[in-house]
């Protein structure tokens, strides 16, 4: 008997591993042809990462591809660490950086349905100390020659909408250089040894780099986010994210460190790079951090990310567990930015193709990017589609006009932008019907 319990927990144990690896319990078809897409078509895909792995371009890569709520691609190439000879396997672990700040606005606005937020509100109805910012503006003092920072009181006060879509006038001190990023770098702003709180005390005491609702620059403005989180819920962040999303909706493997010998063992490094002779920077994801980064401090697999996406594309709900309504899921899928909005002077070397500008026809809504307009974007796609990627190398689409979701997971930053533009032509050349 003691040896039948034993081999039946064995059995369990099996069949939890292969559904896990299998997609976290997402259907899978049994060809492409089911959904629209072709076998033949795909295996450029396929064809395409190998022979980049091969000639050393990059270490490897997970790709997923859901089609009318199934899995019809699902691949892992390469190595999870080339110098150690380790393959990458589908329940690889990534950081995914900027993809951290979907899971953020999702957050707020779940409170935002709860009554607990409100978008439209100024930041300083949550946390007070936000209540009178001074914006910083650059002047040459024409007697000595030298620029000198003002600060300027702000028009009006940053809004949560304004740090949703990136209007707030916060800014990022590690991209480009300003007197007011000279302060940003100054303070620390995003030592990985604080709290939310003191990060959030922090950039309460900094200028803006521009007025509110003006310019949409790339900023920490989803980390404040993520403070508001913790004031209008009573828990910190990375609990709200374990047990508000990452649990309802089956995310095994997400979160903000590997907890774990089974995780650790699976986590995806950048390769060595020749003309440096080390990786790429990136954080120990084996350490539970001081700070839970709301704008780009989580990991994920590209399975666990599937779900994320599949249930926005289902309008809020997945396998019986309901997030957001259909309609908080329009909102946030909308452009969100002003008519004459400017921009940030580091948005076409930072975004280039996949960048939130009428050239591009495409704006931005609540946490991630959104196509406006047919025929502006050199990339193929559809109206409506949303998406945003990592700093690392991850990236993620949702198409609901073609009932698409790609999510493609990489750990090779300065290829970033390559392979946001090339899995968009691999994955739409694939649709046949």
């Amino acid at each position: 008997m003691m040896i039948w319990t034993r081999m039946m927990a064995a059995v369990v144990m099996i069949l939890v591993l292969v559904a896990t690896a299998s997609g976290q319990g997402l259907p899978r078809v049994k060809n492409p042809e089911e959904v629209g897409l072709s076998s033949e078509r795909l295996k450029r895909l396929s064809t395409g990462l190998k022979s980049d792995i091969e000639k050393g371009d990059i270490p490897g890569a997970v790709v997923i591809i859901l089609r009318k709520g199934k899995i019809a691609y699902y691949e892992a190439f390469g190595y999870r660490d080339r110098e150690k000879k380790l393959p990458m396997t589908r329940d690889s672990i990534f950081a995914v950086a900027s993809m951290t700040k979907p899971f953020t606005s999702l957050a707020v606005m779940m409170l935002a349905e709860e009554g607990k937020i409100q978008i439209i509100y100024p930041v300083s109805r949550y946390l007070p100390e936000f209540k009178d910012l001074k914006v910083g503006v650059e002047k040459k003092d024409e007697a000595t020659g030298k620029t000198e920072l003002t600060l300027e009181p702000a028009s009006r006060e940053i809004t949560v909408q304004d740090l949703l879509r990136h209007t707030s006038g916060l800014t990022y001190g590690i991209f480009g250089k300003s007197l007011v990023k000279d302060r940003y770098n100054a303070v620390n702003a995003m030592d990985q040894n604080q709290t939310t709180a003191e990060m959030a005390r922090k950039l309460a005491q900094l200028p803006l780099q521009y007025q509110p609702g003006t310019t949409w620059e790339y900023s920490m403005s989803t980390d404040l986010l993520a403070r508001i989180v913790e004031v209008a819920s009573g828990v910190e962040f990375d609990t709200f994210i374990a047990e508000r999303i990452a649990k309802p909706l089956k995310l095994s493997d997400t979160g903000f460190w590997a907890e774990g010998t089974n995780r650790q063992s699976r986590i995806a490094f950048p390769q060595v790079d020749p003309a440096t002779g080390s990786r790429p920077p990136i954080r120990d994801m084996t350490q539970k951090p001081r700070w839970m980064s709301g704008g780009g401090g989580m990991m994920s697999t590209a399975a666990d990310y599937a779900r994320l996406c599949q249930m926005f594309l289902n309008g809020g709900t997945l396998d019986g567990a309901r997030l957001v309504s259909r309609k908080t899921v329009e909102l946030m899928s909308s452009n969100h930015l002003p008519p004459g909005v400017k921009y940030g002077p580091l948005i076409t070397v930072q975004f280039a193709g996949i960048g939130p500008t009428p050239e591009e026809g495409q704006g931005f809504g609540l946490g991630f990017a959104v196509r406006m307009e047919p025929g502006r974007s050199p990339l193929p796609g559809s109206v409506g589609d949303y998406f945003w990627a990592g700093a690392y190398g991850t990236y993620f689409w949702i198409d609901p006009k073609e009932k698409l979701i790609a999510v493609f997971m990489m750990q090779a930053p300065a290829l970033r932008l390559h392979y946001r533009y090339l899995m968009r032509h691999y994955v739409y050349q694939a649709i046949a019907d």
